[in-house]
């Protein structure tokens, strides 16, 4: 897998910034094109560790069809999250969240003084998917929607998804290093050829 920049700022945004450019323009990479993918991802984008990973892999070795399951999941979670960000489809949301909350379990605080731990994605097979949907379930619930922003397409960003926390909230690019440096640097060589004509 390519490295994949973690820019988005929550979980579920960096699901959908798995796809270049992201819709509605046509898609020319996912990142995501089959299972080992989505289990590289997920480490890095911190939805699961390396142990749980290692049993991730021994689960979808064993069972090959669960593992394109979850594969499919993960796409299918993906493809909900411009919609549920419109306040639309959260009923399927909220059935797959449902799904995952199934899958998981209450861990007891390590102190009488802190809460109890809600363990999402008990089963090997399923903990990526149960962790992305609840991951969704968290963006539409707490993020703060106004600082929500695209990598601005027309100017020569990727479409990416990211919650600006800058001071002034002023951020355009997902990551200035990246799209921000090549958009400078496109209208930088457009000045030159203007100046040069």
């Amino acid at each position: 897998m390519d490295e994949l920049r973690i820019v988005g700022g929550h979980r579920a945004l960096d699901l959908a910034n798995t796809v270049e450019p992201r819709p509605p323009g046509r898609v020319e990479k996912d990142h995501l094109g089959e299972p080992g993918a989505l289990l590289s991802w997920a480490i890095r984008a911190a939805i699961v560790d390396e142990p749980e990973a290692a049993r991730i892999e021994r689960a979808w070795a064993a069972d090959p069809r669960a593992a394109e399951a979850a594969l499919a999941d993960a796409r299918a979670l993906r493809d909900l999250i411009d919609p549920v960000l419109a306040g639309e489809r959260l009923d399927i949301l909220t059935a797959r969240w449902a799904q995952a909350v199934g899958r998981s379990t209450l861990v007891a605080p390590t102190d009488h003084h802190s809460p109890a731990e809600l363990r999402v994605g008990r089963e090997p097979a399923w903990t990526i998917p149960d962790r992305l949907a609840d991951a969704l379930v968290d963006l539409v619930r707490t993020a703060d929607r106004s600082r929500l922003r695209t990598c601005p397409l027309d100017q020569g960003g990727c479409g990416w998804l990211f919650l600006d926390r800058s001071r002034n909230g002023t951020r355009r690019w997902c990551a200035m290093e990246d799209c921000g440096t090549h958009a400078k640097i496109r209208r930088l060589t457009e000045r030159r050829r203007t100046r040069r004509a």
